[in-house]
């Protein structure tokens, strides 16, 4: 089993840490919230006082962190202590140039690196049943596989430094744009008469079938463990989704690359954020799309 060091303990970190606890790791957690760490601490991660000190002996390093400059931060932090060898893994999703510039400072220290964002929520980091998109070399790779495991069911070399990063917002690019439609057309629905069983049993078993209907369908009754049954709690906020589009947005614009769908998709999810619903669930924004009809 390995020594782990897990920097940023939140809604995902938290329950990611706890399975490898779960999975026989020795883990070691640092975050900057005490009530936070308090709350890992309590599922057996041992508490540091700071992040150099759960580094200094670990074996593997995981950060799950909100920015890109809250990474390259924890990094350039995490590598004065962190041995020759040392594994670090970066599980935020961050922009691709930030992501590669933590891979080069990981380098410059003789240091294994790994940029592997998840999709899968909170209720997936809490089952361990992520999907991990990860970036950096094939030993980088090799070694991180087994600890990613305990935390994931679904775990995809994408390529080289940055890779992840790359495969988590066009994932993500398409996901919002794909809950936007599924949102407009229960809403059509709505205003034809038809019920919403009726246009789920169509759409989910058709070709509009998708994860966001057939899954995560914004309305209540046809999948009771989606959002839309408990008041869209986030299973993932609004504001994160909104993140993630505007780091697709910045990447199509460095890249030349034409995402009109995305760049309506970014619009409509912050003029939800600015209405209040930044911490609801994305899927609640069926509801803007009633109150504009």
């Amino acid at each position: 089993m390995a020594k782990i060091a897990f920097i940023g303990l939140g809604n995902m970190g938290g329950p990611m840490a706890a399975n490898l606890v779960k999975a026989g790791h020795e883990v070691l957690g640092f975050d900057l919230a005490a009530p936070v760490l308090k709350a890992a601490e309590e599922s057996g991660v041992k508490p540091a006082s700071h992040a150099s000190q759960a580094v200094k002996d670990a074996e593997i390093v995981i950060t799950m962190l909100p920015q890109g400059k809250h990474v390259l931060t924890a990094w350039a932090d995490i590598l004065q202590s962190a041995a020759q060898g040392t594994l670090v893994i970066d599980c935020s999703t961050i922009d691709v140039e930030s992501s590669r510039k933590a891979h080069e400072m990981a380098k410059a220290t003789s240091c294994l690196s790994l940029d592997a964002p998840v999709s899968g929520g909170t209720g997936g980091a809490s089952a361990g049943t992520l999907t991990f998109m990860a970036g950096g070399s094939e030993e980088a790779f090799a070694k991180a596989k087994p600890i990613l495991e305990a935390m994931g069911k679904k775990i995809v070399h994408c390529g080289e430094a940055g890779a992840g990063q790359a495969a988590k917002i066009c994932n993500n690019m398409i996901l919002g744009i794909s809950m936007v439609g599924v949102c407009e057309a229960f809403v059509l629905a709505e205003k034809l008469g038809l019920s919403h069983q009726a246009l789920f049993d169509v759409a989910s078993t058709s070709s509009g079938q998708c994860w966001s209907i057939n899954t995560y369908c914004p309305v209540p009754g046809p999948v009771p463990t989606s959002p839309a049954n408990n008041d869209y709690k986030p299973g993932f906020a609004a504001a994160l989704m909104l993140k993630d589009l505007r780091l697709s947005q910045e990447a199509a614009l460095a890249s030349g690359a034409s995402t009109p769908l995305g760049a309506e998709a970014a619009q409509l999810y912050a003029l939800f954020e600015k209405l209040g619903n930044g911490g609801r669930d994305f899927s609640a924004i069926i509801e803007m799309f009633r109150e504009k009809t």
